[in-house]
């Protein structure tokens, strides 16, 4: 989905959706950083209304993929339970220590600079 495909400002969730389905296996991207490539970079907790809305779509939208800017899994508590995310995260090859990713960086994407 590129910047000038973008739908209307009121399908935002939508939008938000369209990306976080782009972040590849193995790889994690930020609330703000999906906010930024849509345009509303102070959006960020939009965004994670977005994801936590996420599993009433039809198709499967990665939402464990997308952690805050430090790579802490704050979204953890939607997925059923405190340790799910995490799990999910690891299955992809991710390290998780005490809620975070320990090499965040090196597994970070930026739809910015990846898809634009």
């Amino acid at each position: 989905m590129s910047r000038s495909k973008q739908k209307e400002p009121n399908d935002f969730f939508t939008n938000v959706y369209e990306v976080t389905k782009l972040i590849p296996y193995g790889r994690v991207t930020s609330y703000g950083a999906i906010a930024r490539y849509l345009g509303s970079g102070r959006s960020a907790r939009m965004v994670g209304w977005a994801l936590n809305s996420s599993h009433s779509s039809r198709e499967f939208i990665p939402a464990h993929r997308v952690v805050n800017r430090n790579g802490l899994l704050t979204g953890r508590h939607h997925f059923g339970n405190s340790t799910l995310m995490g799990q999910l995260l690891e299955n992809e090859g991710l390290i998780i220590e005490d809620d975070q990713v320990v090499n965040f960086n090196e597994k970070f994407w930026d739809p910015l600079s990846e898809l634009s």
